[in-house]
């Protein structure tokens, strides 16, 4: 991965974040950021399916053509990626806080997370839900990304590490403080 790296332990499992680009990752389980048609789009979602190919595209439309809820996630294979699985998460859009946004976007963690366990992935990567085109406000949607996944590695995991990857180094360095704040 490109640029800075930070990782913390949380119970018996690494916490790190890193720069780069997520479909470039390798890791049992990718999370992508998708939409509520799995219907592919920008962002993540692009790179995931460019690089992963059309066989993840095919297989997520063929196993859920009616998608996948916001705040909920499934799973499709890897295609082309360096992956076991792809973990498609589904975050909220921003309405300025007053949907049930942090609800959603925390249900897509925890759903994303619940799913990896139940495959045995023992690493996954994930990025930023919803700060992107959707506009949860970066700092916001980096709390309850790391709570929530911190709260997750407390638990009885048999995760071994879990790594945000970053796209920038502004939203890097926004996640940065955000997991020096949290505790141990």
């Amino acid at each position: 991965m490109d640029g800075p790296h930070l990782e913390r332990t949380f119970g018996h499992t690494v916490l790190a974040l890193a720069v780069g680009d997520l479909s470039a990752f390798s890791a049992d389980a990718l999370v992508n950021a998708a939409n509520s048609a799995l219907a592919g789009g920008g962002g993540v979602d692009g790179a995931i399916h460019r690089r992963g190919g059309p066989s993840i595209m095919a297989e997520t439309l063929a196993r859920h053509p009616e998608g996948c809820p916001t705040g909920s996630a499934v799973v499709s294979g890897p295609g082309d990626l360096d992956a076991r699985w792809v973990i498609h998460a589904v975050g909220p859009v921003w309405r300025g806080g007053y949907s049930d946004e942090r609800e959603q976007l925390t249900s897509a963690y925890r759903t994303a997370l619940r799913l990896a366990e139940e495959l045995g992935a023992r690493t996954i990567a994930l990025p930023a839900l919803s700060a992107g085109i959707y506009g949860y406000p970066i700092e916001e949607a980096a709390g309850v990304a790391l709570a929530t996944t911190r709260e997750h590695l407390l638990g009885a995991t048999a995760l071994e590490r879990a790594t945000f990857v970053l796209f920038t180094p502004q939203t890097y360095a926004v996640f940065e403080r955000v997991l020096e704040g949290l505790p141990a």
